[in-house]
């Protein structure tokens, strides 16, 4: 695969950063020059840098990453900064990492709708960058409905899903979910494939 892919969660705290880490080292062991980009970011730098470091590219810098960096841990649209947002802005960082890489991991903030101003939502700028959507899902009670709805979701703004990422994580506790989540999604996803791991989507991103 080249070119770029958008990261996206069924919610936060489910795995994004770190599978986008995984997922842009394992290919780059694999000689894949596979980069990361946190086109809007909340709360800080920790992601960003993260995807920087991991990309390992001297010649690229935080803001190459991150082109837009809020101070508050809030959805885009709460952020008091007062930060105007370009779409088209953000769109010609993008297209200058794909110039310099093979695949661009393009992260999205909070979940798929999340707000980024009054009008627009992480949709609307996934759209404008119109890549392929790689779906993390958390493996926990309540991920079947979160992932088939932001399929749906994913599907109705006329983008390609090119698969669910089930992210197991943690403890699982009293969770007995886990143990038939993967089974009972696979047979709702219809054609859209499911990675139990980050093994069985570097395999598929590699071809």
């Amino acid at each position: 695969m080249k070119g770029g892919l958008f990261i996206t969660g069924t919610d936060t705290d489910v795995g994004k950063t770190w599978v986008t880490v995984r997922l842009i080292e394992a290919l780059r062991e694999r000689g894949v020059d596979a980069v990361g980009m946190k086109p809007i970011e909340s709360g800080g730098t920790k992601d960003s840098e993260a995807l920087l470091a991991a990309s390992s590219r001297e010649d690229l810098a935080l803001r190459d990453v991150n082109p837009v960096n809020l101070s508050e841990p809030v959805a885009p649209a709460a952020s008091t900064d007062g930060v105007a947002i370009d779409f088209d802005k953000l769109c010609e960082a993008y297209e200058d990492l794909v110039g310099k890489s093979e695949l661009v991991f393009i992260e999205g903030a909070g979940g798929w709708v999340v707000p980024v101003d009054e009008t627009r939502t992480m949709v609307d700028l996934a759209v404008h960058l119109g890549q392929p959507v790689l779906i993390v899902a958390a493996n926990r009670l309540g991920v079947m409905n979160h992932t088939l709805l932001t399929l749906t979701a994913v599907q109705a703004a006329g983008l390609e899903c090119m698969g669910v990422l089930l992210n197991t994580f943690g403890e699982g506790g009293e969770d007995v979910s886990r143990e038939t989540n993967a089974e009972v999604l696979r047979q709702h996803l219809g054609e859209v494939p499911l990675f139990e791991g980050l093994g069985e989507a570097i395999v598929s991103l590699s071809s």
